[in-house]
């Protein structure tokens, strides 16, 4: 039995211009073509585009996405690997609604009696279940950027993707530590992190300050990345945004 792309994209979700795409990049092609000239597909293409979109929910793109089914050998075994994933992303979520469930409740209680927060008292108590290279969804407006990261990353070891994540979260920890200390976002101690940052992303590829001034932006107004920062620490995303733009100010332009 096979399906028109029309009835594909209704039972998916999928757009049909989003198939038609798969299709021209030799990711999801179709089983053939009806009589009208429109793609159609069966089992075997349903099944990969499944998996397909399972590996786009896990933050994948579509370069890697690529790579993944091509290097499969065994259906089964492919899908019990995506289902492994699957696992560890409802846990990693887990873990982040009970870390700003806790947040939110410290700072209602600090709020009440005036005291500091506990959690940044011990601020590694803000990242459980929060990795930092999530927040690349942000880079949709920056796609040549994204493609490098992609690139970069398929060249890494899971030991090295893992240390990475380490690194970055224990950056976002000092900023928070420094906009709960009341440092400004232009002072030398911020300004030393978002130079790091800036560091990291240069290595990948030549980075404007343009480009850098607009990814600081991001920050504040694309809502995931935004939301992101404000779970961690109120404020955070205005202050990463905020630092970024001196940073380019004194040191870019």
């Amino acid at each position: 039995m096979v399906w028109p792309i029309a009835e594909v994209a209704r039972m998916s979700g999928v757009t049909a211009r989003t198939l038609r795409h798969y299709d021209e990049i030799g990711l999801l092609p179709p089983a053939g073509t009806g009589s009208n000239g429109h793609r159609c597909y069966g089992e075997g293409e349903l099944l990969r585009l499944q998996q397909i979109l399972v590996l786009r929910a896990l933050g994948l793109g579509l370069p890697e996405i690529g790579r993944i089914l091509a290097s499969q050998v065994d259906e089964v075994e492919a899908l019990r690997g995506h289902h492994r994933r699957l696992l560890a992303e409802r846990d990693r979520i887990d873990a982040l609604a009970a870390t700003v469930s806790r947040t939110i409740t410290e700072l209602e209680d600090s709020r009440k009696d005036g005291g500091p927060m506990t959690a940044i008292n011990r601020p590694e108590n803000l990242f459980e279940g929060v990795r930092p290279s999530q927040y690349r969804d942000s880079l949709r407006d920056f796609p040549g950027l994204a493609g490098d990261i992609d690139r970069h990353t398929s060249t890494m070891s899971e030991e090295q993707i893992e240390a990475g994540h380490r690194e970055r979260t224990a950056q976002m920890i000092r900023l928070a530590e420094l906009l709960v200390a009341g440092v400004p976002a232009e002072a030398g101690p911020v300004q030393a992190e978002i130079e790091a940052q800036h560091r990291a992303l240069t290595g990948l590829r030549a980075v404007s300050a343009e480009e850098y001034r607009a990814i600081g932006r991001s920050c504040v107004e694309n809502e995931q990345w935004c939301a992101a920062y404000e779970a961690i620490a109120p404020g955070l995303a205005v202050y990463q945004r905020d630092a970024i733009e001196a940073y380019v100010s004194t040191r870019l332009s």
